[in-house]
C-alpha cells in the first residue's frame, strides 16, 4: 500500500473515537495487550514520563519533552489527536514519524489488525511504541487519550507520572462527577512510581492521596511556577508550569541530567522544538487572529479570560463543537458582546451548525452560521477593525481545518 491507502486503510477500517465517538472506546486493555505481545512488547523497551487530566496534558507533554531534548536526550513524544497529519501523533526531536516507517509497520501487522480488530487509536499507540524501541530513544513522554485507568497507552509503567488536572469531559465514558473522572485519570499511577498532582480540589485530593497510597508510589503536589515567559503563551500552560517543573525534578533526582537553563530554554521554545500547533497560535496580524484547540468549559474560560485581556477592539468568535458537549456551561463562558460566527468540522460527531445556532439562541447567544471555519474566518476578516481579535476555537476539528494553520 502506499502512504495515502495506508491512511485511507487505518480511518475507514477502524473505529476512531475523534471521529465517530463512543462506540469506538474500548473499555479494556485486551486489544492493546495483545498487539504488544504481536510486536514483542515494545512499552517494556523504553523509559517514559506519562501524562493524564482533563485539560493541559498536551502543553505538558510537549513542555517536558522540549525539557529533555534541550538536555540533550533524544525524546520520543507521543499525542493524540493530530491537526493537519497523522504524522504529528508521533514524533522524535520535534521530527515527525516518516511515511515510509507508518506504511511498514501496518503491512507488518496486517494479520494482527484483522485477528484482534483493534482501535484506531489501538493502533497508533502500538506504533509508537514500536517506533521508539526501533530508534532507540533514551526517554518518551506519552500523553493518554480520555482517560487513563483503560487508555491504551496504559501499559506502560513510566518513571514518573503527571495528571496535570480534573475538570468535566467526556463525562459519557469517564463518569458524571469529579471524583469518578478522577479515578480514571488517577489509573495510570503505577505500583511504586511516583505521581505529580498539578491540580488538586478538595473532590479529587483524597482520590489520588488513596489510590497512591495503594501502590505505595509518591505523590507529588505541584506548586505554582514562578516562570515568566517572555513571548505570548497560553494561560493555561502557566498553569501546567508548576506541574511541568515538579515533573522535572523528579527525573532530576532519579538522575536524569538536567540543568535549571534547560528547563528555562526548553519551555520557552517548545513551540519549535515540538512543532506544538493549535494553541494560542497567531496566524494572522491586523485583525489578529488566534486558533486555539480548547474544547470543554474549563479550557474556554482561560482561554476567553486571555484573549479578553490582549484583545485591543472587539472579539470575534469563530465557534464550533461536537455533538456530546454540555452546552450551557459553555455558553455561560462566552465573552460578553463578542460577534459570534457559529461554523461547524467535516467530522461526524461535529455538532451541525443550524443545531448549534439554536442552542445559541436559547442560551441567549446568537451568531450567524457557517458550514465551512474558513468561510467563518473570511466573514469576521471582512467585518473586523485592524484593533479587534478573531478567536477560533471550540473543537480539535475546527482548528484542523483552518487553512495555513
Amino acid at each position: 500500500m502506499t502512504y495515502d491507502q495506508t491512511l485511507e486503510y487505518l480511518f475507514t477500517r477502524l473505529p476512531m473515537y475523534q471521529r465517530v465517538g463512543k462506540k469506538a472506546y474500548k473499555a479494556d486493555l485486551v486489544n492493546t495487550i495483545k498487539l504488544m505481545e504481536y510486536l514483542d512488547n515494545p512499552q517494556d523497551k523504553f523509559k517514559s514520563v506519562h501524562i493524564a487530566g482533563t485539560n493541559g496534558k498536551g502543553t505538558s507533554a510537549h513542555g517536558i519533552a522540549a525539557v529533555l531534548q534541550t538536555a540533550g536526550y533524544k525524546v520520543g513524544l507521543y499525542t493524540s489527536p493530530h491537526l493537519k497529519n497523522f504524522t504529528e501523533r508521533i514524533k522524535i526531536n520535534g521530527n515527525e514519524v516518516s511515511e515510509a516507517f507508518i506504511v511498514d509497520f501496518v503491512n507488518r501487522i496486517k494479520p494482527a489488525i484483522e485477528n484482534i480488530e483493534p482501535s484506531f487509536f489501538e493502533i497508533t499507540v502500538a506504533m509508537a511504541f514500536d517506533y521508539f524501541v526501533q530508534q532507540n530513544v533514551d526517554i518518551a513522554v506519552i500523553e493518554t487519550g480520555l482517560g487513563g485507568r483503560l487508555d491504551s497507552t496504559n501499559v506502560i509503567t513510566p518513571e514518573v507520572c503527571l495528571i496535570t488536572n480534573i475538570g468535566y469531559d467526556h463525562m459519557d465514558l469517564l463518569g458524571d462527577t469529579l471524583e469518578k473522572i478522577a479515578a480514571e485519570k488517577a489509573g495510570i499511577i503505577k505500583r511504586h512510581v511516583p505521581v505529580v498532582i498539578g491540580e488538586t480540589l478538595p473532590e479529587t485530593a483524597p482520590i489520588f492521596e488513596q489510590i497512591a497510597e495503594n501502590n505505595e508510589s509518591i505523590l507529588i503536589k505541584a506548586g505554582i511556577s514562578n516562570w515568566k515567559p517572555k513571548n505570548l503563551v497560553p494561560s493555561y500552560f502557566l498553569k501546567n508550569m508548576g506541574g511541568i517543573e515538579s515533573v522535572i525534578q523528579e527525573l532530576i533526582r532519579q538522575g536524569w541530567k538536567i540543568k535549571p537553563e534547560h528547563i528555562i530554554q526548553g519551555v520557552e521554545n517548545s513551540n519549535e522544538l515540538t512543532g506544538l500547533k493549535g494553541r494560542l497560535q497567531v496566524l494572522d496580524e491586523e485583525p489578529l487572529l488566534i486558533a486555539d484547540v480548547s474544547h470543554n468549559v474549563d479550557g474556554l474560560k482561560l482561554l476567553f479570560s486571555q484573549v479578553e485581556s490582549i484583545c485591543q477592539g472587539r472579539l470575534h468568535l469563530v465557534f464550533g463543537t461536537v455533538k456530546e458537549k454540555e452546552l450551557s456551561s459553555i455558553f455561560s463562558a462566552f465573552p460578553k458582546d463578542a460577534v459570534v460566527y457559529w461554523t461547524q468540522s467535516h467530522v461526524p460527531r461535529a455538532l451541525e451548525v443550524e443545531e448549534l445556532a439554536i442552542q445559541g439562541i436559547i442560551h441567549q447567544v446568537e451568531g450567524e452560521c457557517f458550514k465551512d471555519v474558513n468561510e467563518a474566518i473570511q466573514s469576521a476578516k471582512e467585518k473586523a477593525q485592524p484593533q479587534d481579535l478573531i478567536l477560533v476555537t471550540g473543537s480539535t476539528f475546527v482548528v484542523a481545518e483552518v487553512d495555513n494553520l
